[in-house]
């Protein structure tokens, strides 16, 4: 008898510390740029709130608003402003963190810079060659990401790569570029391809590539914060007005202090406090 009771006991503490029982859980789906700092806020607010467990997913900017607003998941993200289409007044957009995009060649690739000229030339098709902005006489292989990410739609933005069909904007990137469905996958492309060239959120840049100096400027955090690199968007975590739940919305306040804003800068994100 003695021994089924500790047995029971054991059995209870062992309920008691499992993580997967007896928590709220918060979904957080979107961008796959946001993901990483999103994983991050994430493990260290879990620490923090053993009663809550926080699941993200990362399948791209367009889908983390389609959650937001069809309440398929407590927070939706974003690496991207939202369209004007994708706006509602009930939806709110809360930016966490500042980002740059870096234009990116493999570690070989002896090229320092480009201007923004250039890239957009590249990525729209004209500009074919490396030798054609000081590289070697190698043909360029431009990557892309996929419609739905975020980081694509601030790229084509900021480097003015739409056009208009039909009275339509619709992306000028070339439809030979190679399309890498997140941004860990683009990076790996660029990384093994010695003639790459592609575009990644500035906070996962490694020594795998380089980061290529635009119009003279390097992409940097210092200078995202002063304005002199312009190819920088914000990371936004979206919800419904009213919505959250207690829980959530301690999660969304938490995400603002100066704890959680000291982990973007530890992670190479600009800071929004």
């Amino acid at each position: 008898m003695k021994k089924t009771v500790i047995g029971a006991i054991a059995l209870i503490g062992a309920m008691t510390i499992n993580p997967a029982l007896a928590k709220e859980t918060i979904s957080a789906v979107g961008s796959s740029s946001v993901t990483p700092l999103m994983e991050v806020f994430s493990e260290t607010y879990m620490k923090k709130q053993p009663s809550v467990f926080i699941e993200v997913q990362g399948p791209g900017s367009s889908a983390g608003v389609k959650a937001a607003k069809n309440g398929s998941a407590d927070l939706g993200m974003s690496s991207r402003n939202l369209k004007s289409s994708e706006k509602e007044p009930t939806l709110v957009e809360q930016v966490v963190a500042q980002d740059g995009i870096a234009i990116v060649v493999n570690s070989k690739n002896k090229l320092k810079g480009l201007t923004a000229e250039q890239v957009t030339k590249i990525y729209k098709g004209e500009i074919t060659n490396w030798k054609d902005v000081g590289g070697e006489n190698k043909p360029i292989v431009a990557i892309t990401r996929d419609t739905a990410s975020g980081t694509r739609g601030a790229f084509e933005d900021i480097m003015k790569l739409k056009k208009k069909i039909s009275g339509k904007k619709v992306s000028a990137i070339s439809q030979r570029a190679q399309v890498a469905n997140g941004n860990g996958s683009l990076k790996t492309m660029v990384a093994s391809n010695p003639y790459a060239i592609g575009y990644i959120s500035l906070g996962t840049v490694d020594d795998s590539v380089n980061a290529l100096a635009i119009d003279g400027t390097a992409a940097t955090v210092p200078n995202v914060k002063n304005g002199s690199y312009k190819v920088a968007r914000p990371f936004l975590v979206l919800y419904k007005e009213g919505k959250p739940s207690a829980e959530t919305q301690k999660f969304l306040e938490w995400m603002l202090t100066d704890e959680a804003q000291a982990l973007v800068g530890d992670k190479g994100y600009i800071a929004v406090n």
